[in-house]
């Protein structure tokens, strides 16, 4: 493999950097709110799930003992 100055390197690296497309702020916002918008629901879910489990493990207990 040949090795590649430091100058052709940074070079390289500028034009890698140039190709980058940067979400706009919208698109930003947009997408932070939809990630709490899934965590409240999947919070949600996982509390409910939760408390049903629970109330099996407690209703099964209860026959035992």
């Amino acid at each position: 493999m040949a090795k590649t100055n430091p100058v052709e390197f940074m070079r390289q690296v500028e034009a890698e950097r140039k190709k980058i497309a940067w979400p706009t702020r919208k698109e930003t916002v947009m997408t932070a709110v939809m990630v709490f918008i899934m965590a409240a629901l999947l919070g949600i879910f996982f509390f409910g799930i939760d408390r049903l489990f629970g109330a099996i493990v407690n209703f099964l207990l209860s026959l035992a003992g």
